[in-house]
């Protein structure tokens, strides 16, 4: 390996986390010219280029081996009990989809947040194993049950989503068989990578999808939008149960869904704040998933 010191890796693991010179400036206490001189003098070192000095600042394929070192020695560091009362808390980056970050996973990480900080990224469980790729979080909640190399990965169980509406939508889209009204009645989607919607058209024969679409981008926002009547969308049972218990929300097709199966993957490394957060993470996801 190229030759390397510890502020280089920590200018650029704040480069990357920032998204700037200036703000990984103020995060390390040092001026942005010192943050710029470190990742250049890495770069040399290293013979290839780290970052793309683009807003935000991305890190490059061949930064990632480099950012993954980064964030793992400092870990190690805030591990080292021998370091006294002074050290610092240590950061754990994580990738989490919003439906499980909005039902199952905060709870988790309140458990722990005396003793950590949590840097969540909402990713799409089926793209969040990239970002471990990448060196950008340390674990992720994630549809792959294939370990990212460098990873270990166990599997948390199922989410399980139904197609729901609110009684107002049924009456206006479904005056004929659910079946029929479900192909044209106009959907909800979270953003431009929600498939789950067409995935359960598809598994239910639906051959031919062009339904009208909303893009709601953020989950709490999303069941609001079906519980108003904007459209129908597949939810897990942890955020439309109360809303179903008191009739705003119905199951428009009983006995249909959409299953996915969730793992956690996180960096082989051990390390105390790593180990407790897996620990919380497999026993809040033992409790709210199937």
């Amino acid at each position: 390996m190229s030759p390397f010191d510890l502020p280089q890796l920590d200018a650029l693991a704040a480069a990357v986390d920032e998204g700037s010179f200036d703000a990984a400036a103020r995060r390390l206490h040092v001026t942005p010219s010192a943050i710029s001189q470190r990742v250049k003098a890495f770069e040399t070192a290293a013979g290839v280029v780290l970052v793309q000095r683009s807003k935000p600042i991305r890190i490059t394929e061949a930064g990632q081996p480099y950012l993954r070192l980064a964030r793992q020695i400092r870990s190690l560091v805030a591990d080292m009990h021998e370091l006294g009362e002074a050290a610092a808390v240590p950061t754990v980056p994580i990738a989490v989809n919003g439906d499980s970050l909005n039902t199952w996973v905060l709870p988790a990480l309140a458990t722990l947040s005396d003793r950590m900080d949590f840097d969540v990224r909402r990713e799409d469980q089926d793209h969040s194993a990239e970002s471990l790729r990448q060196g950008v979080v340390m674990a992720a909640v994630t549809t792959s049950g294939e370990p990212v190399q460098g990873c270990s990965v166990s599997p948390l169980g199922i989410m399980r989503y139904r197609p729901m509406c609110s009684p107002d939508f049924r009456d206006r889209w479904f005056d004929e068989s659910t079946s029929a009204g479900i192909a044209r009645a106009p959907m909800i989607v979270f953003d431009r990578s929600d498939d789950l919607q067409d995935r359960y058209l598809k598994r239910y024969g639906h051959t031919r999808i062009d339904n009208r679409r909303h893009h709601v981008p953020a989950s709490a926002d999303f069941v609001e939008a079906v519980r108003l009547g904007i459209g129908w969308a597949v939810l897990p049972r942890q955020q439309s149960d109360r809303l179903e218990r008191t009739g705003e929300l119905i199951d428009m097709a009983p006995g249909t869904g959409v299953d996915v199966t969730l793992h956690w993957q996180r960096w082989s490394v051990r390390t105390e704040a790593l180990d407790a957060l897996t620990s919380a993470i497999q026993a809040a996801a033992s409790m709210a998933l199937t």
